[in-house]
Parts: C-alpha cells; sequence; structure tokens
C-alpha cells in the first residue's frame, strides 16, 4: 500500500512549536560577507583525498573522510566544517544561533540554524572547494581500538561528494572510491568493539515525510521506508569514533561538554524483551542488547520495529559539563562521548571542537566559550525537544492524513503491548509500517487482522479496533 497524501501544510505544526523558518535580511548580508578569521593559522592539508558521504541532494555537508592503511592498523582523517571560523563572538550570526540550538527538520522546508550562505556554501565540504576544517587524525590498531590521535584547524578540499546509495552500491561491486576502500572493513572492526564496550547502538531506516513532484497531480507527499544500508552505519562508527576520542580527551583535561546518555533500567530492559518476543525475536539472557540488535535486519517490517521500540532504552540523553573531575558516560556508545562533527546543524559541536582544540595546543579555552557554556546546554536541552517533538507531529500528521481514506478497513498487525485494565494495545500494523493505538487487549504477539476506526487529523491520532470476539 502507497501511502501519499496530495497536499499537506506543515506551517501549522511550525507555528504550534514556535519554529521560526528563514532569517531576516541582515542575517543573510552578514553570512554572505564573512570570511575565515583562522586564515593564518591553518594547516595545509589540500593534499588529502578526502571525500564526503551523505544522502543524495544535501549541500550542508559537515564532515569529509579518508581512511589509510597504517601497518597492520589504520589511520583515519576525519575533516569536519569549521562552521566557528565564520562567525564573530557577539555577532548576529552568533546570537540567532544561540538561539535556535539546531537545525529543525519539517518536510516542506527545514527552520536552519545558519543561513544556506554558510550552511550550504561557504562553510559546506563542497567537493573540489578548499574549506576550513578543523581535521581529526585517529590512529587505529588492528582490531579497530584507538592508538593516538591528534586535531588541529586546516585547510582542506573534498576529492568528491558521495551518497550512500551510490557507495552502498559501489561496495557491492567492490569498486569503493580509494579514499574510504577500508571504510567496510574499519567499520566492521568498530562495531566489533561496541560490542566488547557492550554499547547500545541501533540501526533505524529512517521513516520520512517528503515532499515529490508529480506530474499528472502535482506535488505530494509520501511517507517512505529509506533502507538502512551497511554503508551508512560503517559511515556512523567514524563520527562515534571521533565523538569518543574528544570526550576521552577533555574527560583527561577536566574541561569540556560530553553528551550523556544513563544506562537502561531493569524495568525497561525486561519490556524491550517481552516486546522483542512479541514480535518473534527470542533474546537469550545472558545476551547483551547491542550484541542482539546488531544481529536484527533493520530493513524489515519487525526489524524496523524492534530498532525502533529499542529507542526506549536510550531515552534520558542529555549534555553536561565536566567540571571537578566529574563526568558522565554514554551508555549508547559504553564511553565517554561528545558531539564535535555535525556544526552546521547543532550549536553543541563547535563549541565542544574548541575545548578539543584548546587541549590539543595547551592553551586555555576562550572566554567567547565559557562565557556562554550555560547558554548553549540550556538551548541544547530545549532545541532537543524541540526537534523531536516537530518530527513526531509531522509524522503523525501525515499518517492521519494518508490513512484518512482507509477508515474502516482492515491492516494486517501484531500487538507489542497490551494493557487489559485499560482495555487498550500497542500495535505494529506491518503494512504500511506504523505503529498505533488499539482499542482491545489480546496477548503480546497476537498477530490478526485490525480495523482502523479512525483517522484524527485535528488530534494527529489513528486508532485501530481489535476485533470483538
Amino acid at each position: 500500500m502507497k501511502l501519499y497524501a496530495a497536499a499537506l501544510d506543515f506551517h501549522p505544526v511550525a507555528q504550534e512549536f514556535g519554529v521560526t523558518r528563514g532569517f531576516e535580511p541582515q542575517i543573510h548580508e552578514e553570512a554572505a560577507r564573512v570570511t575565515d578569521r583562522y586564515s593564518d593559522s591553518r594547516e595545509d592539508l589540500l593534499d588529502l583525498p578526502l571525500v564526503t558521504i551523505d544522502p543524495v541532494g544535501s549541500r550542508d555537508l559537515d564532515q569529509a573522510v579518508l581512511i589509510e592503511q597504517r601497518g597492520s592498523g589504520f589511520r583515519v582523517h576525519y575533516a569536519i566544517a569549521d562552521v566557528v571560523a565564520f562567525i564573530e563572538p557577539g555577532s548576529e550570526l552568533e546570537k540567532i544561533s544561540l538561539e535556535r540550538g539546531q537545525t529543525i527538520y519539517l518536510p516542506d522546508s527545514p527552520a536552519r540554524l545558519h543561513p544556506e550562505e554558510l550552511s550550504e556554501d561557504a562553510a559546506s565540504l563542497l567537493e573540489g572547494q578548499e574549506r576550513p576544517a578543523v581535521v581529526w587524525s585517529i590512529d587505529l590498531d588492528s582490531l579497530g581500538e584507538v592508538e593516538g590521535a591528534q586535531v588541529r584547524r586546516a585547510l582542506v578540499k573534498s576529492r568528491a561528494r558521495l551518497d550512500y546509495e551510490q557507495a552502498q552500491k559501489d561496495m557491492e561491486a567492490g569498486r569503493l572510491h580509494a579514499s574510504i576502500s577500508l571504510l567496510p572493513q574499519v567499520g566492521r572492526l568498530r562495531q566489533e568493539s561496541a560490542l566488547r564496550r557492550q554499547a547500545v547502538n541501533l540501526s533505524i531506516p529512517s521513516q520520512r515525510v517528503v515532499k515529490v513532484p508529480n506530474d499528472d497531480a502535482g506535488e505530494h507527499y509520501e511517507i517512505v521506508i529509506e533502507p538502512r544500508h551497511p554503508i551508512m552505519d560503517y559511515n556512523s562508527e567514524i563520527s562515534l569514533l571521533t565523538g569518543m576520542v574528544a570526550g576521552d580527551m577533555m574527560v583527561n583535561a577536566g574541561h569540556g561538554i560530553l553528551r550523556t546518555l544513563a544506562p537502561a533500567t531493569q524495568e525497561s530492559e525486561a519490556t524491550f524483551r517481552s516486546e522483542a518476543h512479541a514480535l518473534g525475536f527470542d533474546i537469550p539472557s545472558e545476551q547483551p542488547i547491542g550484541e542482539f540488535l546488531q544481529s536484527v535486519d533493520p530493513n524489515t517490517p519487525k526489524g524496523m520495529a524492534i530498532q525502533r521500540e529499542a529507542q526506549k532504552l536510550l531515552r534520558g540523553s542529555g549534555y553536561a559539563s565536566v567540571q571537578n573531575g566529574s563526568s558522565e558516560v554514554h551508555s549508547g556508545v559504553g564511553g565517554y562521548y561528545a558531539h564535535v562533527t555535525a556544526p552546521l546543524r547543532r550549536l553543541v559541536d563547535r563549541f565542544a571542537t574548541e575545548h578539543c582544540l584548546a587541549i590539543a595546543n595547551g592553551t586555555e579555552v576562550p572566554e567567547w566559550v565559557t562565557h556562554v557554556e550555560e547558554t548553549v546546554l540550556d538551548t541544547m536541552k530545549y532545541s532537543s525537544v524541540l526537534a523531536s517533538q516537530v518530527d513526531n507531529a509531522c509524522l503523525d500528521l501525515t499518517e492521519a492524513t494518508v490513512l484518512k481514506f482507509w477508515e474502516g478497513q482492515n491492516f494486517d498487525a501484531v500487538v507489542i503491548a497490551s494493557e487489559p485494565e485499560k482495555n487498550s494495545s500497542r500495535l505494529f500494523v506491518l503494512s504500511p509500517p506504523v505503529l498505533a493505538k488499539c482499542l482491545g487487549a489480546p496477548a503480546l504477539g497476537t498477530n490478526q487482522e485490525v480495523t482502523l476506526v479512525e483517522a484524527d487529523l485535528t488530534k494527529r491520532e489513528v486508532l485501530f479496533a481489535w476485533p470483538a470476539d
């Protein structure tokens, strides 16, 4: 069944949550005239054949990668867009980013953290363009464990703009770009390292609302389930690796900003194992959840459902300053971790990176960083909640809109949570893949047709009903 809606207006969602899209003319003008503040102190790394790997059509390119053999180990070069270079402390560009915190993605148009002049041009690591960057060079041993690392400001040039779809095909055909030919090997080694750390890494296909041009019916919106290709997970491992190196660096130095996540509770893990069983997965009691999740194919309907349910194990994430020897781990990665790899769309990355650069250079953290650090933490907390709320609201609105036509129709579903005392349950509808509420409380794991009784556009909710006996 194809899910689509001929017309959807996401402006009311933006209004409801107070999301501002676009910038005042003076912000665009400021972004268009700024230049690299550190141009005189950059290392020349233009000879590194870095490449970017992103979704098709992306222009806000935060990262470029190169992996080299180093004896029996590897050297990972990871260039990150140096957004700080274009944002003067106290400027209007800084003020508005301190207010927004991160890019909020709505299907029709995003509410960007930075104007397009920066995020899609001057600061973006576009192919063939010399760009200021913060470059991490991380040495790994033959098992993919960290042996050493350095970070510095540099000038770089990306050799190619790759996308996940083509990179996956190239990997399967054995013709990956030379700069990332070792990415699958290093990615798998880092996944094995994650198992040793008992990390809980999720591999969730992206369920997104996308605008699709149609010559016959005009523009319409579809709910798209994008496959989770292995190349995506391998590439994510490089970002996770860099964030862990940054986290360790800051904890050892006694200052910085960490991304934190408390361990899953016994209750939440028991609930997850029960839901997994309902979906047909039996997890041995002695098997770590992270090891189980790595064995699940996320591109199947039930595999996607269990990966999404595993998100409940990773609730309570946040940001925290490293102070007075106090630091918190991120249970999802099994160690200390920091956000330093996506400064074009996330505020905290550029401030955490400044801590790392100061540590690497043996200098004090700039006053303009410490002066606004509490504001950065507050804004990230607020904007992270906002981003999740907006994303869910857009998806819920689209699901209700496209399912409205199917009220009264039956759908195949599996019960993943049941509350007899409330005569209600949670379902995973197999096609289209939707998690939804249901009237009736059959046993966990029951697989049967249910009826769509209501798709409420105002509440952005869908409700199914279990057949009466």
